[in-house]
Formats: C-alpha cells, structure tokens, sequence
C-alpha cells in the first residue's frame, strides 16, 4: 500500500460520531479547518461575451482567480445610447476612428471651439436660425480648424441671414469670386438682344402686349361690390372699412411632401394638410388679372417713345413691391438698377384718389404703413412720368416674371428679358424657378431672407436678375441647351384652377421676331387676352400661398 500525503491532516472530520480507525480526517481538534470541496479547474477560452442583464445590476461584482483579466472581457449593453445630437448643440463627430489620421479626441475639442466661435458670430441671428453654427461648424471642421477660427474672429458680425459674414468659408469664396467676376463684366445691348423675347413670346408668356379695349381708368375702385375673396373662398364687400381678421386663410403655398412613405399635400407656411384650415388671419382681399378690367383700374400705356436725342438707359433691370387696395392689387414701391447694379430709381407710389389700402402684404412687399404714410408722395402717373425720363420704347427690361411688374405698372413694352424664362424649370412650363432659388445656386447669394417675416427688397431683388442675365451671358457654352430651347418652343400649360379667368390664348408656333419690326403703335400688333391666374405680391419668391401665372418650385 502507499503511504498517505496527510492532505486531510487538518481538515475535521465530517462524521462528529466516527469510530474508524485510520480514518484519514482529524478528530476532535479545536482550530480544525472545515472542509472545503474546490470545483474543477477551468481554463479561459474564446467564449461570448457577457451580457449584462439588469437584474443583476443591483449584486455586487465578484471576482474570481479563474477569471479573464478585466480588460480582455467584453460586455455588450442590451440598449446602447444614441450619440446623435440635435441640430442646436455641439455637433459629434460621427466619422470611424480608423479612417481618421487625426486622433477624434483632438478633432472634436476642435469642432467644439469652431462651434463656439460661430455662436458667438451669429449671435443676433441664432433665434431665427438655430442650426447654422452646427451645421456651419461641421462643415468647417473639414477644412483646417486652426485657419478657419483665425477667419471667423477677421469677419464683421452679420445682423442678417443674407449678411456677407453668413456662409463657411467656401462659401464665402465662392461669393466673391462670383461677384468679381460680374462686377468686371459689362453688358451691352448687342449681348442682350438674342434674349430678348419675340412679341409672340411675350403673348405665351402672359404679357400684355397692346392696350387693352375699353375706357382707362373709368373705375379705380371696387369699393361697395361684393368680389371672392382671393386668401380663402368667401365673398365679401370691397370696403374701406374691413375686419383685419375677417379671413383666416394659409399664407404659404401648398407643396407635396412624403410623409410616413406617403405622397401629401401640405402648406409651406405651417406644414398643415391640405385640406386643413387655415393658420393665419388677415382681411378679405381680392385679385384680378383680365387685361380689360385692370385698364378699367388705371390705364394702359406705351413708354415714351425714342429720339434721336434720346437720354434713356439702354438696359435697366427692374422689380415692384405690390399690396393689396380696393381697387385689387396695385403697385406700391418700384425700383430701378443700371447696367452696373446702381439704383437710378426707387420710390414708394401713392395709391389713386378713391383707392384705400386694404392689406400692405407685410409679410412679401416688405413695406409697412409707416413706409406708406412717410415715403409714399407720387401717384401712379407721376411715377410714370419720372420713368419716362429714364426709359422709353428701345430700353431692355429685365425682371423676374416680368409681366407682373409690367401688368402693375400699366406698362406695355416689347424689349424684354425674363430670367425666369431664361433659366427655365426641369419640369417645363408652366412652372417656374423662384429668384431666390436662381440666385442661391448661381450667384451663391441669398436674398429674400425675411422668412416670411419682414419681405423682400425691389432693390435686392432687381440687382439679382440683373447678375443673373449676366451670369447667364458669360456662361452660356456651359448652361443646358434646354434654356434656348424652352424660350422657342416651350408653350405655357394653362392652370385649371377655378380662379383662372378668361380663355386660353391660341397656341401657335412662335418665330423670332426682330424687335422693331413692330412699333407699339403698329396695326399689326395683335392682341391676346391671356388667362394668367394672378400675378402675387411674392411672385419672385417660392414661398408665397397666392398662384401666379405660373408655378414657382423650389
């Protein structure tokens, strides 16, 4: 037999009767060990990992020597936490570690500075934009972070969203080569005359093109006739005494939009349905756009004819701020820039005797009843009469919708430019691209900012076309063919809302004319009554609720 190890020398004996002799456990010992069985040896091996469950949050954490080190386990959380952050704080970058040459530490306590610096920029204009310094910020964290800061503390501290300062760097470089580049171009009539758009045009486009028949002026006022009110479809008596919450109606424009995977209908002003009611309230106003009824208003005319001696620009862009009267909708302030972006003309007009003002428009005409009461001295025809010294039958118009300024103005004119038909929508006629959208993509300018809040500026907005046509001019070999093309052959598709009025002009096949082969006094100048629904107070803009003659898209 072997002999014994004596491994249970000191271990007490489980059995307090025991009687056996040689019994291996110890006896009666006062400071015996109890007995301790130990469980089998296992050795760590690639296995899952741990999964945390809460239940057994609460225990406490017991080690053992038969364990993995701590750092070589892993555990897995059951609900792991978003590290998305909102548009309003500090942005997170969400870039993979391996992919970054920088450590992501350093790039994120530099992303924060960025940040910082750039809500310290747009102090004024956060509560109206809150995610631009984040968005801003991200952007810029791809550039060189340290350069980028030194370049935000240089700019001057913008006090609106159309500011120079608002913008990354890029953006801002892209604007001045932009500018620069317009700025040493001079246009001339030769450059311009290809664009000018044929008589025949102008019929399909919705332009007035001869005096309308009928007595001019015979009534300005609709004041005691009861009309459709134009925001929502009640009717109402035209009155100079009205209820300024008469009419609860969408100042926005309804646009389709997918929701939950579905295709809807909603307004652009509060992103309500369709078919909801409205959001704001205003009084009743109403719109007309028969060429009879409007030279019934105020009469229709020609610009002053040119002379040999003649003092009038060659070209002049042009844009009206509109409102609402009771005598439908009528011109209120009308701006003037030259061939080099200076404003030669810009003054408030003052409605017509018997005319009263039923809604300033606020909200897109940017003008208030302060401005009206303070800077509105000439009527309609002085204001035609200073035109006159500026501008006759031979100067180049350019505008935005054109026709709107023009029906408004009661101006009938042949020499035309419209950046809304030389830059054309993808979707063809009768839709139309807004200015503000033309101008952000190819003059990297914004304008038209207010939000619906504080509107446009007939300035701003006629600056724009002008560098648009220029713009257009200086890249015409890189612009889609598309452009030329849809000037020629494209004809409007008349809208069938039930506030059309008229009949559809007759389609026909329209050649280039030149543009004094028709003198505004020439029998042969036939006349259309178009079917254009309305021209709106916003229609340079994408986001005006009232139709126009055609639609505007972003």
């Amino acid at each position: 037999m072997f002999s014994t190890l004596g491994l249970f020398s000191k271990q007490a004996c489980p059995d307090e009767a025991c009687r056996r002799t040689g019994c291996l456990f110890v006896h009666g010992v006062q400071n015996a060990e109890p007995l301790v069985i130990p469980e089998p040896k296992v050795v760590p091996a690639k296995r899952p990992a741990a999964v945390s469950h809460p239940s057994s949050s609460s225990l406490p954490a017991v080690s053992s020597a038969n364990e993995p080190p701590r750092k070589l386990q892993k555990v897995i959380h059951a609900n792991p936490k978003s590290t998305e952050t909102p548009r309003t704080a500090v942005p997170v970058l969400s870039i993979k570690p391996a992919l970054s040459t920088v450590s992501i530490v350093v790039r994120q306590a530099m992303l924060r500075t960025v940040y910082d610096h750039y809500v310290v920029l747009y102090d004024q204009i956060l509560p109206s934009h809150p995610h631009l310094a984040h968005d801003h910020a991200l952007k810029h964290e791809e550039q060189a972070v340290i350069q980028s800061v030194a370049a935000i503390k240089r700019r001057p501290v913008p006090t609106s969203y159309s500011h120079p300062s608002v913008g990354t760097e890029a953006d801002l470089a892209a604007c001045a080569a932009t500018k620069k580049s317009l700025s040493s171009f001079r246009l001339s009539s030769q450059a311009l005359d290809p664009h000018v758009l044929s008589i025949p045009d102008l019929d399909k486009w919705g332009y007035i093109t001869t005096i309308p028949e009928g007595q001019g002026g015979s009534q300005p006022s609709m004041t005691g006739n009861v009309v459709k009110c134009e925001r929502c479809p009640e009717m109402f008596m035209v009155s100079a005494q009205y209820d300024p919450n008469a009419c609860l109606h969408h100042w926005g424009r309804a646009y389709t939009r997918s929701i939950d995977g579905e295709r809807t209908r909603v307004y652009s002003c509060c992103s309500k349905h369709a078919s909801e009611e409205g959001c704001a309230r205003g009084p009743h106003v109403f719109y007309e756009s028969n060429p009879e009824i409007l030279h019934a208003r105020h009469p229709f005319s020609y610009l002053a004819s040119s002379s040999a001696f003649r003092s009038a620009l060659d070209m002049v862009a042009l844009d009206c701020e509109m409102i609402y009267t009771t005598g439908g909708m009528r011109v209120a302030r009308v701006s003037l820039v030259d061939h080099l972006g200076k404003s030669v003309f810009d003054e408030f007009v003052r409605m017509d005797d018997g005319v009263e003002v039923l809604d300033f428009n606020t909200r897109f005409s940017g003008i208030t009843a302060s401005d009206y009461a303070s800077k509105a001295r000439l009527t309609l025809a002085s204001i035609r009469q200073s035109l006159d010294a500026l501008i006759d039958t031979q100067t180049i118009l350019i505008g935005h919708a054109l026709e709107n300024d023009l029906k408004t103005l009661r101006i009938i004119h042949h020499r035309c430019i419209d950046t809304a038909i030389l830059f054309p929508h993808p979707a063809g006629a009768p839709y139309r691209r807004s200015l503000r959208d033309l101008a952000r993509e190819h003059l990297q300018t914004r304008i038209q900012t207010g939000d619906g809040s504080t509107g446009h500026s007939s300035v701003e907005d006629a600056v724009a076309t002008l560098d648009l046509v220029k713009f257009f001019i200086m890249n015409k070999g890189t612009i889609s063919s598309s452009v030329s093309s849809s000037n020629s052959t494209s004809t409007p598709r008349h809208s069938s809302t039930p506030r059309h009025q008229g009949s559809p002009p007759t389609s026909r096949t329209p050649s280039r004319l030149t543009t004094n082969s028709r003198s505004p006094s020439s029998p042969t100048a036939s006349k259309t009554v178009t079917t254009s629904t309305k021209a709106s107070p916003s229609s340079k803009s994408s986001s005006s609720g009232s139709p126009s003659m055609s639609v505007f898209i972003n």
